[in-house]
């Protein structure tokens, strides 16, 4: 292989290169195939983690302005959403490429589940039609590009809960409910390299509009409602054991009755957090635990 900087030893060349920024990636794997070999490598974006030169990054989905829409109109109108990065430590923000198959821009509630250097789309509505997608997209930040990913299998869900292992290297999707507005209790696992989605065990229980989280090697769905309750929120969740590859018992008063799960994410300590009136809570054992007031709440 030639060398990744003539003139420096290799170890040397990539600890030059590992200080490359993430956007500058797809122009750093053109110079040549060595570099494009290096900056692909397991052992590469390691080093960077390792050396704390790998900064995270939030995606978010955020509305594009439309300027060509204006008058009392404009307001009806669905508008166009894409995926924005934010830099936390700089303050900075950035917006991905465009989805080449999605001229009209993302779609509405779809989800978004990260995995190592790669970001997965998955489902949504149509922005023109307002039809359920089983279409998965997923972007590489090394290569800076979209590839399509194997379609959902089953029904056309929605409003599903979805959550990623970065160590499995695997989306987990549950609940949700399909274009009959039926509450669904099935669940699916997403194989990032292999593109391949294989089926779980169904949950006990039906749960539309739930939250997926992933923390200590479990898939956990929270709150959502069975086709009966129709918007009334339940308190329970249900955890998947990755290791057994069985859900657990049902648990019970895991939120409070009628509580929207949808800020319900999980932390670097492992634990689950959530936005609860006007305050960022915490689960501490069986109770919930204010950390922080949410600004301007």
């Amino acid at each position: 292989m030639d060398d990744l900087i003539p003139g420096l030893p290799s170890d040397i060349a990539s600890e030059c290169l590992i200080r490359i920024p993430f956007d500058r990636f797809s122009s750093a794997r053109s110079v040549c195939r060595s570099w494009r070999s290096e900056l692909g490598s397991t052992t590469f974006h390691r080093a960077r983690n390792s050396s704390g030169l790998a900064r995270s990054h939030f995606a978010l989905a955020q509305a594009e302005p439309n300027p060509t829409q204006s008058g009392p109109a404009h307001k009806y109108a669905a508008p166009a959403y894409r995926i924005s990065l934010l830099q936390p430590d700089s303050a900075t923000w950035t917006s991905l490429p465009p989805v080449p198959d999605l001229p009209l821009g993302l779609p509405l509630f779809c989800q978004l589940a990260s995995v190592g250097t790669q970001l997965v789309l998955l489902g949504g509505w149509d922005p023109d039609t307002w039809t359920a997608s089983n279409a998965v997209f997923v972007y590489d930040f090394v290569k800076s590009t979209w590839r399509r990913g194997s379609l959902m299998p089953g029904p056309k869900r929605s409003f599903f809960a979805c959550a990623a292992s970065v160590d499995l290297a695997v989306v987990y999707v549950a609940g949700g409910h399909d274009e009959e507005k039926n509450a669904l209790k099935s669940a699916l696992a997403y194989d990032l390299a292999r593109d391949e989605w294989a089926p779980l065990a169904d949950m006990a229980e039906e749960r539309d509009e739930c939250r997926g989280v992933f923390s200590r090697g479990g898939f956990h769905v929270i709150g959502g409602y069975s086709t009966e309750m129709q918007g009334r929120f339940g308190e329970t969740a249900e955890s998947f054991n990755t290791a057994t590859w069985r859900w657990g018992p049902v648990e019970e008063d895991k939120i409070r009755e009628g509580t929207c799960p949808r800020t319900c994410v999980a932390g670097e300590d492992g634990r689950i957090y959530m936005c609860l009136d006007g305050h960022v809570v915490v689960e501490d054992g069986v109770a919930w635990r204010v950390v922080a007031r949410v600004a301007g709440g």
